[in-house]
């Protein structure tokens, strides 16, 4: 008995000192925990906040991409992406469903609305179950899935389909559809490793600048607890989304616009295997226009028998007789050429190869001006003798050729100049054989449409942070180098616009009516992957500038196997393109053809503070057209600033206090329609490309209140249509 006793209290004072300890450990702990705030080497604040804090994220846009007067290229835009409960869990009430109830049915509507969802693939995610045979929650259905339009989402919400849901997403768009498609490039949206989505560049500028165009996204932080209801007297964090930086571009729009219409025009009607072209301003290198065909439509990817790649800076072509421009150029410079010396055309021998003339005969002796006229290339093989093989080398060094631009572009190709055997020295000179790039014409003509001086081209005028601002990157013209005397420059140009106009000059398509063009055509055989060349397939092209005198405009244009009519010869799909490009985009650009002739330029000052209507009488006189915005009275503010030199015939806008009195646009350029609104400040809405064609409100109207105004414009090619399509009374058309 005394045994069992013994036992139990012995037992009862282990228990009390087993429990004793562990109310101490705990006691222990409790006061280190209190006093230290950590556990296993971590905050219990951090572990806390880990456990209750969330965050919601901001999304940030990417960076627009515009024109040079601000018109958009691209730019994030608000979309949906689709999304189907498919688990019955989440339908509480019968009557009321809330997933896919048959998703058959759905799978056929959705098809109907989203053509690029396939439907048997649609059934198949509608019914998908995972190895355990449970049904996921939700499910998405991928790119094409995401993107949708407002109006696609609103068509398929009134279906009532249940278990069909929209979230908000945020997608690129490029509201001008088929635009510099191959310069642009295009942004799809990427799933990130979290779940997450990022618009990331894939092509052309959107992939270059992808990382000044990324945002980055911001976040709401805040304290929920474990039912995560947001706690009392909780603070939220915010962190702002940064969206990413805007790039203002060279292209202007119209120009480009007006390519657009003229190669898909030429594109129907000659159906070619590719088409290039580039449109620059040579006396900065501003790239104003480029495009090429095939091309695609980067909302929807779409396009056939295309390559992903910019044609006009990452392809070489061998250029024919565009190349004979610079040929010209270095014998004039070097004193080499003698215009009126004849040589014996038809025939030159090198070794054993004979160089012909594109008619195989040629025209007997003729002089040096004749043959260029003629586009003759036994002249550059003659004229090659005459300037030296190893200088005509370094020009064509000089020209830039062989190497790269240095345009802001990617993938840019550098072109190889052959030199090895004397028969590719003399092919050289009209340009088969070695091989460029169109861009690298374009930077070569610069010289000599400026006086010598060759400007580097770029696409990219400035990158902007949109919420500051602020200037994060500004390109300023660049001069590569002077290959060439003014001197030799101008007697270039007026042996390039004497191909239009002479006898048999070869550029006789080329002529407008009212400027005088100056270039060199080229009809380059096609060559074969083995060296040798097709059999009547060409590269047709032209290489030339407007005003003759002092060119505005450069331009090349390229046609690759253009299917011709009988007796048609090739340049005439070029000039398709060329001459109505350069016509409409120099009137655009309000340069006067009997100015530009006579007297280019005129000075104007800074006229702040002086009498607007006795400066717009000066200006006037001066061959200006001056536009008083407000009342009259002192000037406060004027466009463009002075002092600076303007082409006679261009738009002063003088700034006045007092009311608006509208002016009669017609026949105003975008360019000046945006310039007197930024000066007047009215809400003035620009629709349609070209030129103004009509207003909501008439000319003379004194605006007194922020009404808004409508201004119409049409390209030269829709006013011409509409005038043919109603012809006066009593009149027909043929």
């Amino acid at each position: 008995m005394k045994k069992k006793r013994f036992r139990f209290q012995w037992g009862a004072f282990l228990l009390l000192i087993f429990y004793g300890g562990l109310f101490f450990l705990l006691f222990s702990r409790m006061f280190m925990l209190q006093a230290t705030g950590e556990v296993e080497g971590q905050e219990l604040a951090a572990r806390a906040a880990a456990k209750y804090s969330k965050e919601s994220a901001i999304s940030a846009s990417r960076g627009k991409i515009y024109d040079t007067n601000g018109q958009v290229i691209a730019e994030d835009t608000l979309s949906y992406r689709l999304i189907a409960i498919v688990n019955e869990k989440a339908t509480t009430d019968e009557k009321n469903p809330q997933h896919v109830v048959d998703p058959e049915k759905t799978a056929k509507i959705l098809h109907e609305y989203i053509p690029a969802m396939d439907e048997e693939k649609i059934y198949k995610q509608l019914t998908r179950v995972n190895d355990k045979g449970e049904k996921p929650y939700q499910v998405e259905f991928g790119s094409a899935g995401r993107g949708i339009s407002h109006d696609t989402m609103s068509k398929i919400k009134a279906e009532k389909l249940p278990g069909i849901l929209f979230i908000n997403d945020l997608k690129r768009y490029y509201p001008n559809g088929i635009f510099a498609s191959h310069l642009i490039g295009f942004a799809l949206k990427e799933e990130n490793k979290d779940g997450t989505f990022t618009t990331k560049g894939k092509m052309g500028l959107e992939l270059t600048y992808n990382k000044e165009l990324t945002g980055k996204d911001g976040k709401v932080e805040y304290e929920t607890d474990a039912f995560h209801y947001l706690l009392p007297n909780s603070e939220k964090m915010v962190t702002p989304a940064k969206n990413g930086d805007d790039i203002y571009l060279t292209l202007d729009k119209t120009i480009q616009s007006f390519l657009e219409e003229a190669m898909t025009s030429v594109e129907k009607e000659y159906n070619p295997e590719a088409m290039t072209a580039i449109v620059a301003d040579p006396k900065t290198g501003k790239i104003l226009a480029m495009t090429q065909r095939p091309t695609f439509n980067p909302d929807t990817r779409e396009g056939d028998n295309m390559k992903w790649l910019n044609e006009a800076i990452e392809e070489t072509i061998e250029p024919g007789s565009t190349m004979k421009t610079f040929t010209l150029a270095s014998a004039i410079d070097t004193g080499a050429w003698q215009p009126n010396a004849k040589y014996m055309s038809g025939q030159y021998r090198v070794l054993d190869r004979v160089i012909k003339d594109y008619n195989k005969v040629g025209w007997g002796p003729i002089t040096y001006l004749q043959g260029f006229q003629r586009s003759s290339n036994t002249a550059m093989a003659n004229l090659l003798k005459l300037i030296g093989e190893d200088v005509f080398f370094d020009y064509l060094d000089r020209f830039g050729f062989g190497k790269k631009t240095g345009i802001d572009l990617p993938n840019e190709a550098s072109g190889k100049l052959l030199s090895k055997y004397p028969v590719e020295r003399v092919t050289t000179t009209f340009g088969q054989g070695s091989t460029v790039t169109p861009i690298q014409l374009i930077q070569a003509l610069t010289a000599i449409a400026n006086d010598g001086k060759m400007m580097q081209p770029y696409v990219i005028d400035r990158i902007v942070d949109p919420s500051t601002g602020k200037i994060i990157k500004k390109h300023e013209p660049i001069v590569k180098g002077k290959p060439v005397s003014a001197d030799t420059a101008k007697q270039v140009k007026e042996i390039l616009a004497s191909t239009l106009t002479a006898e048999k000059g070869t550029a006789s398509d080329f002529i407008l009516d009212e400027y005088e063009v100056a270039g060199k055509t080229g009809t380059a055989q096609i060559p074969k992957p083995d060296g040798k060349y097709y059999a009547n397939e060409y590269l047709y092209s032209f290489l030339g500038m407007a005003p003759a005198d002092n060119p505005q405009l450069i331009m090349y244009v390229s046609v690759k196997r253009p299917k011709l009519k009988q007796g048609e010869q090739g340049s005439i799909p070029v000039s398709k393109i060329f001459n109505p490009v350069m016509l409409n985009s120099l009137k655009y650009l309000n340069v006067n053809p009997e100015d530009v002739k006579h007297v280019d330029d005129t000075t104007i000052q800074d006229y702040t503070g002086q009498s607007a209507e006795a400066i717009q009488v000066e200006l006037a006189n001066d061959g200006l057209q001056p536009v008083i915005v407000g009342g009259g009275g002192k000037i406060i503010d004027q466009y463009p600033k002075g002092p600076q030199k303007l082409v006679k015939g261009n738009f002063v806008f003088l700034k006045t206090a007092g009311d608006v009195t509208l002016p009669d646009f017609t026949n105003w350029s975008l360019r000046n329609v945006l310039a007197f609104k930024t000066m007047a400040n009215l809400e003035i809405e620009v629709v349609g490309e070209g030129f103004v064609a009509s207003q909501s409100v008439s000319a003379g109207t004194v605006i007194s209140d922020s009404s808004p105004i409508v201004v119409k414009l049409k390209t030269p090619a829709e006013s011409f249509k509409q005038d043919v399509e109603t012809p006066p009374e009593g009149e027909t058309t043929e």
